[in-house]
This record gives C-alpha cells, structure tokens and sequence, in this order.
C-alpha cells in the first residue's frame, strides 16, 4: 500500500524543523548505507549523534502518535528513529531495495516493513527530487507538500531522482508493523476507514456497525503479531 498521510506537521513545527535543518551541520550521507548503496547514493545526512536529529526525530514521532489515519494503515509496532536527508545540486539515491532487518539504538532489531519520507519542503521550492516506489502497477512518481508524508512497503524497489534546483529536505524512517503482510494491512485499512466513516454517519445501523467493529479487531487479533 502507497499512502499520502497530509499534514502529519503543523505549520508552526514545520518552520521549526526548517530553522533547525537551515543552520545544522551535514554530513555525506554514503555513510550509513552499505557497499551497493553507497554506489546509487548522493545526499547528505544529518550524522547520527546529531543532537539535532534526536530533537527533530522526536518532534516527528509526537507528531505521528497524534495522527489517527497513519495508525490506522502502518499499525506500528517498532518504529526506528527517524533521521534526515538533503539533496542538492545533482543529489540522487538511485533504484534500491531497503534492508530487511535494522539495529535499534540500545538493542535489538526491527523488521522494516514500512518506508516512510516526511517532506519537509514544499514542492516549488526544487526541481528533480521525485520519490519514485516501483510496485506491480509500475512506477509511481511522488512529490507532496511539506509537513506531508507518504508510506510504502519496504520491499518496494524506489528511488529518489536528482534535484536540479534547489533543496529537496525529508525525513525518512523505517516502521515494523503489528500485521507483517501489506495486503492484510491494506484490507483492515479499508475497514477502518469505512467503520469511522459509518461511525460518524448518525443514520447508520448500529448493531452493524458493532458487528463490523468486531470483525475488524478479530482480524487485527489474528493477523497481529508482537
């Protein structure tokens, strides 16, 4: 599932994440990806001890636990810290698949089953830049306003294209979910969103919505894992 979650950040936070990123110091981003990816990689990364990257990642994650439709389609067990990138002057990360498994600060590992970039630019500010998911209906081109972020499977073959003009700013991070498999995720997505709708109609059968409301959790149960 490709999703465009909108204004994960408020305009406030943006412009504060954005003073942050303006003054911070970056660093080759070919350094946290191994010997292939480090082939297709032009970018630039705030380092990982960064001070600043702990801040802002922070304020990302608050953000994200407000937001009731990511919950709904990532269903996040683990989520790995986010960090930052900068692409600029020809900048490019060429067509890659992400690592199935990763390191969580202080131990142990999360399975990545869910990529996510956060935008944190506005789409007139650069030129290039197109986060570009390969999936089985071919090739989806995607570049949304700041603050908004989007949410695809890990498995996903994607790019980020070369920005021309300008400066492409995102964040990006890795999500283990509750229910591993994408399309059992897409499913109780769709009743989720159909029980909330249904829920906010004041005409809707009652007793139906309880019984769709137990199906959804009785899924969940089954498909979930922890």
């Amino acid at each position: 599932m490709l999703l465009h979650i909108p204004n994960v950040l408020a305009p406030e936070q943006l412009r504060q994440v954005r003073h942050e990123l303006d003054h911070a110091d970056w660093t080759d981003g070919r350094q946290t990806v191994g010997a292939q990816g480090a082939q297709v990689k032009r970018n630039l990364q705030l380092p990982e001890a960064s001070p600043v990257r702990e801040a802002l990642g922070r304020l990302v994650l608050d953000a994200l636990a407000r937001h009731p439709l990511y919950h709904a389609a990532a269903l996040p067990l683990r989520t790995l810290a986010p960090r930052f990138n900068r692409y600029e002057g020809g900048g490019h990360y060429g067509f890659h698949v992400d690592g199935a498994v990763m390191a969580l600060p202080g131990g142990g590992q999360l399975r990545s089953d869910i990529s996510c970039t956060l935008f944190l630019a506005g789409p007139d500010e650069y030129d290039g830049g197109e986060l570009v998911v390969n999936d089985t209906y071919g090739e989806h081109e995607v570049k949304l306003p700041a603050g908004d972020l989007v949410l695809y499977p890990s498995s996903s073959l994607h790019e980020v294209r070369a920005v021309t003009r300008g400066a492409r700013l995102a964040a990006f991070f890795w999500v283990q979910s509750l229910v591993r498999d994408d399309g059992r995720r897409r499913l109780l997505f769709d009743l989720d969103v159909a029980i909330q709708a249904l829920t906010a109609n004041p005409g809707t059968d009652r007793g139906a919505l309880l019984s769709l409301t137990g199906v959804y959790h009785n899924l969940l149960r089954q498909w979930s894992e922890t």
